[in-house]
């Protein structure tokens, strides 16, 4: 589901695509709202290939959300509760334990906690990226009998 789910430069919020165009893409902000072009010159990044750094080796983004997700019972919470540099890494310490705090910046964790809520909205609470392979994997075996038949 992360893969469809959009986040694009110098807009706020997140975006479901909905359609791809001739050098554009369709998108519609979530939670709802009105569909419109974004181009190929506007940088445009799926969560789906979003990973947070670590000590070892990096950490899709959809891990990081379902847990939070388990530590927050996949319901939405105040972002302004995390205020303080020391508050953001205690957040991202229950999130995630092993982040690096050297590359990882707070303005970062902050969009995790808005993406977080935004997705929650909109009723995405199942954030595994397995479910996704398992959707693409569905979606090719659709196609294969498709050209069989």
């Amino acid at each position: 589901m992360l893969k469809k789910i959009l986040s694009i430069s110098g807009r706020p919020g997140l975006y479901q695509l909905i359609s791809y165009g001739r050098n554009m893409l369709i998108v519609e902000p979530l939670p709802a709202g009105r569909r419109f072009p974004v181009h190929s010159r506007e940088r445009v990044m799926s969560l789906g290939d979003i990973s947070i750094f670590t000590m070892s080796e990096d950490v899709p983004l959809s891990q990081v959300l379902e847990n939070i997700g388990k530590n927050f019972d996949n319901k939405t919470f105040d972002v302004k509760s995390y205020t303080t540099p020391d508050q953001l890494h205690e957040f991202m310490n229950s999130a995630l334990e092993n982040w690096d705090t050297e590359r990882v910046r707070d303005s970062d964790i902050k969009k995790i906690i808005s993406w977080y809520n935004i997705l929650v909205e909109s009723g995405i609470t199942d954030f595994a990226a397995k479910a996704e392979e398992e959707e693409e994997k569905a979606t090719e075996e659709t196609k294969e009998e498709t050209k069989e038949e």
